[in-house]
């Protein structure tokens, strides 16, 4: 049946996923991403599709067995996240990792992200650390939402594969990482290593703290270690998805990763 109406419950409770305000599914448009979270193995609670769905559409719903709803173009136009709508939209499990996930690798690198809260920066983060073959990801409080609609069409789809662990306490995940014998490093301006000359072959905590104001107080104070990138002047500081791929992959770099 062909939903018209932007009040349908089943559109509300799309909307209301969409806008986080359900805690346990997320939101995921377009083609290209729903293929993605297929791949994943997330559970799908419904799909909502355009009335004359695409080819490449078609091809998706093929592999979908939950209920999948047909909504007109003003239906569609109106639930959809970006300017033009993408065609096709699933409601899908959020991802729930275990903590022994971060630590199953003999030198794990695992990336810390203390108030980050820009959806684009947190995204391309998230993708940069599965390139670059990091554990995984802890989103300290404050963070922003690592499976909104915004940060998910930045990750490209690695946060349906990457472990994330969002809301955590930073000095919690200092001292779990601590305890299992893995160095905390923290990405500051104000520090005398530069990065290169950090030893990155050790199992490794990094932390990148927020767009403006850097890391907190208590996290700096914290760990273990503080480490910069050499920067021409007048320039004094990257943004910090920018900073974080220079330092992830000089971590690449060091751990001849092929």
């Amino acid at each position: 049946m062909l939903i018209t109406s932007s009040s349908n419950e089943r559109i509300k409770h799309a909307r209301r996923v969409r806008e986080g305000r359900e805690r346990d599914l997320i939101f995921v448009e377009g083609e290209r991403l729903v293929g993605e979270c297929l791949s994943s193995g997330l559970g799908l609670h419904a799909c909502f599709t355009s009335a004359a769905p695409s080819p490449a559409q078609q091809v998706l719903l093929e592999r979908i067995s939950c209920p999948v709803h047909q909504l007109s173009e003003s239906v569609m136009e109106s639930l959809g996240d970006t300017m033009s709508t993408q065609g096709i939209i699933v409601i899908a499990e959020r991802p729930q990792p275990s903590l022994d996930s971060f630590f199953a690798s003999p030198a794990p690198l695992i990336l810390g992200l203390d108030r980050i809260q820009d959806p684009g920066n947190f995204g391309t983060l998230v993708r940069t650390a599965e390139s670059a073959g990091a554990s995984g990801i802890f989103s300290f409080a404050g963070s922003t939402d690592a499976y909104s609609p915004k940060t998910l069409r930045s990750s490209m789809g690695s946060a349906f594969r990457l472990p994330i662990l969002p809301d955590v306490s930073g000095l919690g995940v200092l001292e779990t990482c601590r305890s299992r014998g893995i160095k905390t490093v923290v990405a500051t301006g104000e520090a005398d290593l530069l990065h290169y000359d950090y030893d990155w072959r050790q199992p490794t905590l990094l932390i990148l703290g927020n767009e403006g104001r850097g890391a907190s107080a208590d996290i700096m104070r914290a760990c273990d270690t503080r480490v910069r990138i050499p920067l021409h002047a007048p320039v004094e500081s990257l943004n910090v998805a920018a900073a974080g791929s220079a330092i992830l992959f000089e971590a690449v770099r060091q751990r001849g990763l092929r």
